[in-house]
This record gives structure tokens, C-alpha cells and sequence, in this order.
């Protein structure tokens, strides 16, 4: 399938748009290149939980962004959405016994949903952001996601869960340039330099330990020891709580063996971890729901894709099966390793996203 006009070229006359401004190199050039376009440029910055000083480094640098490109820029404090929307949540899904994906959830619910608000208030017709992702209008006026054209460093996998509404109203500037693109572009249009190195951590944890995290916000819930056990059911050592275990983890379980364990099961209302050998972690069939059709429904009832179970993950081919409107199975080709609860499983078209749910099992 050949990829359709891109919407942001499509649009003829430019017109106002609020640019999500992080602070961040993507999201500078994504305004300056709007601006070189013709927009008109509103910048918006989310005041957000768990920064600390980096918060405050952050606004200052969108700050100086919006200076240097003698744009207007509005902060507005999410703290409070986006610890009920993002992190709550985060937490619950870790002690149910499964591994949660919040960039997949802040996209939509805090992003998206804040940016298109301030739109509408202000009478605005466009968002955009710095994500490297591709939205295009096809011949029946439906919206479709793509990947962008840097396959290290596109991001729709993270976007899946935007809907028509959404994707109506936003354009990606960054959707056809590679990341050593938008560094060299960035340089040569004068933008402010952006210190410190680019994040690739959970914005709201310290250090990337979500642990810590748990333990301090639900403390009564995390303190209980517990058995490891094998997929036979043998004690094979004892756990320090079931939050503090992924599916696929090898390292810090304690376990004396001659061939490593790795955990394949959670089990937090039975207080166990199961743990098996590595080639036992291997299966193609997978079940999730709550899945964003991009389109609104389905192609079919069952349709050959390719999917990914991680962001990371490479796409492997194989049948989407529809189950309901929300729920769909897929097995894939070949056996996949360490299918992990609770991770988004999204669906391409070759490059276009059909949609995504969350594994259930």
C-alpha cells in the first residue's frame, strides 16, 4: 500500500496552530518549521508532576524557544489530570500484576486532549507536536496514522490510541525528516541550544525506578513476602513483593540454579511469582482489549498484519483476529518472547497503524 498525501501538506492556506513546546529539541523544530511555513504560532507548555528542578529547567527552555522565535507561550498546570489520568492509574495496574505503559496513556488523555482543549477555547483549528509520525487524509475523508519516515525514532506505536477527532486536527512537522535531521535543521534555523541529554526514561519517576514510587505511595499494599515458584508449582525461592517483578526478568530473583529462571507469571492475589527456563517464556497467541480501531471499526473479521508487543519490538507478522468491537486475538508466525500483560500490542498495515489494544494475556 503506497502512502496517501500527507495531511499537513494537504492543508493549502496555513492557519493558527498551538505547538505542544516541552522544552525539547522536536518540539522547537516543529514550531520554527511551521513559523518558516507560514502558521501562525501559539505555544503551549504542560506543567507536569514528578520534575523537580528539571520542571523548572524545562519551562525555562520553552520559554527561551518561544523568545527566540517571537511566538506567544501559555503554561498550563496539568499536575493534577495528569496524576489522576497517568500516574494512579500506573500504580494500579503495577500491583495487579501487570506491566503498564504510560507514554501510550499521556499521549492521548493529557497531550492530545490538553492541547485540543486550548484549541477549541481559543478558536483554533490545528495542534501539532515534535513526534516523528505521519498523519494522512485517504480518498474515503477517513484520518490514518503512519509511521514516520525515521524507522529508529518514529513514534506512532506510542500514538495508536488517537481517534478520528484527534488526528483531524493535528499535524506532525517532523513527520518525513530522520533525528540527525532535526538536530542539524534545528542548528541551522538558530534555535536555542537545549541542554542536558535527551530523556528516554518515565518523565515522572526518579532514576527510572518505579518501585520506589509504589512503595511510597501504597505502602500497605507492597510490603508482603511471598513464594517463587516454577511452572509445577515448587517453592523455588521467596519474593519481595510481586509488584517488583516484569515478565521476562531474570536478574534479582535470588534463585540458585545451574540454568537461569526468568518470571513468566504474576500472580499478585496468590502472592506468587512463577518463573520458568527462557524457551518456556515463548508463544504466538495473544488476547487484547480495549482496542482503538484508528478507522472506528475493523477491516475485517480476521486480517493478516503485522504487530508490535513492545515499543521496541520487532513487527512480526501475522492474524488479527476480531473478536468484539474492543477485543481482538492474534497469533503470530513465529513465537514470540516474553509476550508481557499490560503492554500495548499495536497493528500495522506495513507503515499504517490500524490500531492497539492492551495484552491481556
Amino acid at each position: 500500500m503506497q502512502p496517501i498525501s500527507s495531511h499537513f501538506d494537504m492543508i493549502e492556506e496555513p492557519s493558527t496552530v498551538v505547538v505542544a513546546l516541552s522544552g525539547g529539541v522536536d518540539s522547537a523544530l516543529a514550531a520554527a518549521l511551521l513559523r518558516e511555513k507560514g502558521w501562525h504560532i501559539r505555544c503551549l507548555h504542560f506543567l507536569l508532576p514528578g520534575f523537580g528542578s528539571k520542571g523548572e529547567e524545562k519551562v525555562a527552555s520553552a520559554q527561551r524557544i518561544a523568545e527566540s522565535l517571537q511566538v506567544p507561550l501559555s503554561v498550563v498546570d496539568m499536575k493534577e489530570q495528569f496524576s489522576r489520568l497517568v500516574i494512579e492509574p500506573f500504580i494500579e495496574i503495577y500491583l495487579q500484576g501487570l506491566t503498564p505503559n504510560p507514554c501510550v496513556v499521556c499521549n492521548p488523555k493529557i497531550k492530545f486532549d490538553g492541547l485540543l482543549r486550548y484549541a477549541k477555547q481559543e478558536g483554533i483549528e490545528y495542534v501539532a507536536t515534535g513526534h516523528y509520525a505521519r498523519v494522512r487524509k485517504a480518498e474515503s475523508g477517513l484520518f490514518e496514522l503512519w509511521r514516520g519516515k525515521d524507522k529508529g525514532k518514529e513514534q506512532s506505536y506510542f500514538l495508536h490510541r488517537l481517534d478520528q477527532n484527534r488526528l483531524s486536527k493535528t499535524v506532525f512537522p517532523l513527520e518525513n525528516l530522520f533525528k540527525a535531521q532535526a538536530r542539524a535543521l534545528a542548528a541551522k534555523l538558530g534555535l536555542p541550544p537545549i541542554s542536558g541529554p535527551e530523556s528516554q526514561e518515565i518523565c515522572f519517576l526518579s532514576g527510572n525506578d518505579y518501585r520506589m514510587l509504589l512503595e511510597s505511595k501504597r505502602a500497605e499494599k507492597t510490603l508482603e513476602k511471598g513464594d517463587i515458584i516454577d511452572r509445577e508449582g515448587r517453592k523455588v525461592g521467596e519474593h519481595l513483593g510481586t509488584y517488583r517483578y516484569t515478565i521476562g526478568q531474570r536478574h534479582g530473583l535470588g534463585i540458585a540454579s545451574e540454568s537461569p529462571y526468568y518470571v513468566m507469571e504474576i500472580r499478585p492475589h496468590e502472592n506468587q511469582v512463577v518463573v520458568a527456563r527462557k524457551e518456556e517464556l515463548f508463544s504466538k497467541e495473544l488476547e487484547a482489549n480495549d482496542f482503538n480501531w484508528i478507522a472506528g471499526s475493523p477491516p475485517a473479521r480476521r486480517v493478516r498484519v503485522q504487530a508490535q508487543m513492545r515499543y521496541r519490538h520487532q513487527p512480526s507478522p501475522g492474524w488479527l483476529e476480531f473478536v468484539d468491537q474492543k477485543r481482538v486475538r492474534f497469533t503470530f508466525d513465529q513465537p514470540q518472547w516474553a509476550i508481557t500483560p499490560g503492554q500495548a500490542l499495536v497493528c500495522y498495515d506495513g507503515d499504517r497503524v490500524l490500531g492497539g489494544g492492551w495484552i491481556t494475556k
